[in-house]
């Protein structure tokens, strides 16, 4: 019996574990989307809720009658915003998308509020009239295709969300015709999931003092919505208690969204906290029952996930002309020293790159066509936490080091990585004698 009793605890222990880490890559899961994975969410609802509440301060709510579990990963009052991971639009080259079409996605998922069934006609119609409402947007035109087709993608994310479902026609015929016939039924209780804030826009409007609600800066709304009470007022008046709790999950939110983070990253208060007995017990107790490998190096920490159930991007990756100049540009960044290189002075090396594979990057050929590829390529390599902007030069961090090119063969696609540490949370096949030699010298 006793048996039975410890491999049970084993498989809810290794069930919990990849759910942390499948909602930290997709924190909208649908029964729809991953039937398997989302009944083991529903199943373990009360230790992930217990372990994402204590560990982050994050919110999961698992609606099985609904079908979906959703994870509310909040960024600290006061961090700097971070556009790495922007809605993209879900077509060929998946590009991200603008500020358009983010004004557009607000207005009518606002408007899809108040629907239980609608047509694509009669959303653009309300989402036109909201925005002639209102100065301070630019109007809606469903008479220009670029307009329409704008809209396609915010209905096409939404879809994608679970948020409305067709009935009847297809989304993508609103693109060649504002006459297009799309039946939609609206999912009201996943739209209001989708904002992810501790603080309601309702509630703050209603707590403002009458009439002052309009004239409140943008920041001072932003920030009402974002504010946690649990840690305290927003002018910093809090108790010891909230302080340590506030310490723990500013440095474990950064940690397990973006797994790389430096020393020099921190606060003194936060650096303080993580290096003390207390933090660094429960980092690694955390990053245990995530299922995570944590290694702590002198520059700071990383968290490696064996079965990269959390990666939700990798590198090295040939998926992309970007990415593989990425991969060829680090190590001339990293022989750069200290003092790094000129985004400027690397288009010679992209130049000699494209002429070295005239078959390859045909996207880059123009006049500018090596500096638009040294600026994507840098982008990646600094949202991968391998590079520092400092001014217009590129400085290489030190988890640069944990990659080489080790040979280019007949196509740069074919360039290989050691050690292969792929994802944000990475596949972990390191090579730990060669950074272990490193870090003696």
């Amino acid at each position: 019996m006793s048996n039975l009793a410890n491999q049970l605890v084993v498989a809810e222990r290794e069930e919990v574990s990849r759910s942390i880490r499948t909602l930290l890559a997709r924190p909208l899961l649908t029964e729809k989307d991953d039937p398997a994975a989302f009944d083991v969410v529903r199943r373990r609802r009360e230790p992930l809720t217990s372990w994402f509440d204590y560990t982050l301060g994050w919110v999961l709510s698992v609606e099985a009658r609904q079908g979906y579990a959703r994870l509310s990963k909040v960024r600290m009052y006061g961090a700097e915003a971070d556009g790495s991971r922007p809605a993209r639009r879900l077509r060929a080259g998946r590009t991200p998308f603008d500020r358009r079409r983010y004004v557009l996605f607000c207005v009518a998922c606002a408007e899809l509020l108040s629907v239980p069934v609608t047509t694509v006609g009669l959303l653009a119609d309300r989402v036109a009239q909201a925005l002639a409402a209102d100065d301070a947007l630019p109007g809606f035109d469903t008479a220009q295709r670029s307009e329409r087709m704008a809209f396609v993608d915010v209905l096409r994310i939404l879809e994608s969300y679970g948020a409305v479902t067709t009935l009847d026609g297809a989304t993508d015929s609103y693109t060649e015709s504002e006459c297009a016939k799309v039946l939609y039924r609206v999912q009201s209780d996943v739209l209001t999931r989708l904002l992810a804030a501790p603080g309601s826009p309702s509630r703050i409007a209603a707590d403002a003092p009458e009439g002052e609600a309009k004239d409140l800066r943008f920041e001072d709304l932003l920030g009402e919505l974002t504010h946690e009470r649990r840690y305290g007022a927003r002018d910093g008046d809090a108790s010891a208690a909230q302080h340590t709790l506030l310490l723990r999950h500013a440095v474990l939110r950064r940690l397990f969204d973006d797994p790389v983070l430096y020393r020099d990253e921190l606060t003194h208060a936060q650096l303080g906290y993580v290096t003390s007995l207390t933090g660094r017990k429960v980092m690694r107790r955390a990053a245990e029952q995530a299922g995570f490998v944590l290694e702590e190096r002198a520059e700071g920490w990383l968290l490696a996930d064996p079965e990269a159930l959390a990666t939700d991007e990798r590198f090295p990756d040939d998926s992309s002309h970007a990415k593989i100049a990425a991969l060829l540009l680090l190590d001339t960044l990293s022989a750069a020293g200290p003092g790094g290189r000129a985004v400027g002075h690397l288009a010679a090396e992209a130049e000699g790159l494209l002429a070295r594979f005239p078959a390859w990057g045909k996207a880059y050929r123009s006049q500018e066509g090596a500096a638009r590829l040294v600026e994507d390529a840098v982008r990646v390599l600094v949202r991968f936490g391998l590079v520092r902007m400092t001014g217009d030069r590129a400085v290489a961090r030190p988890l640069a080091a944990r990659y080489r090119v080790v040979g280019v063969d007949q196509q740069p696609a074919r360039t290989a990585a050691v050690p292969q540490q792929q994802g944000l949370h990475a596949d972990r096949q390191q090579h730990d004698a060669q950074q272990d030699e490193r870090d003696e010298r």
